[in-house]
C-alpha cells in the first residue's frame, strides 16, 4: 500500500510559482492568477496603512554604528 504524503500546494503557493515562471521562463500569467496575487497584495497595503508608518532602518542603522 503506497500513501502519497505530499501535499497539494495552496492557492497562494501555486499563483507565486506561476509568477516566478512568467519572471524566469517568460510564461504567460494567467489573468485570474494577476487578479488574485494584486487582491492579496492590496490587502497588504491596507494593513501596513492601518499600522502607521514603521521607521526602524534609522535605529537599526545608528545601533550598528555605536557597537
Amino acid at each position: 500500500m503506497s500513501t502519497d504524503i505530499r501535499k497539494r500546494p495552496t492557492q497562494e503557493a501555486a499563483d507565486a510559482q506561476a509568477v516566478l515562471d512568467h519572471v524566469f521562463k517568460g510564461k504567460p500569467v494567467d489573468p485570474d492568477v494577476s487578479q488574485r496575487v494584486r487582491a492579496r497584495a492590496e490587502k497588504v497595503r491596507e494593513e501596513l496603512r492601518k499600522k502607521g508608518v514603521t521607521d526602524f532602518a534609522v535605529d537599526l542603522l545608528r545601533e550598528s554604528r555605536d557597537e
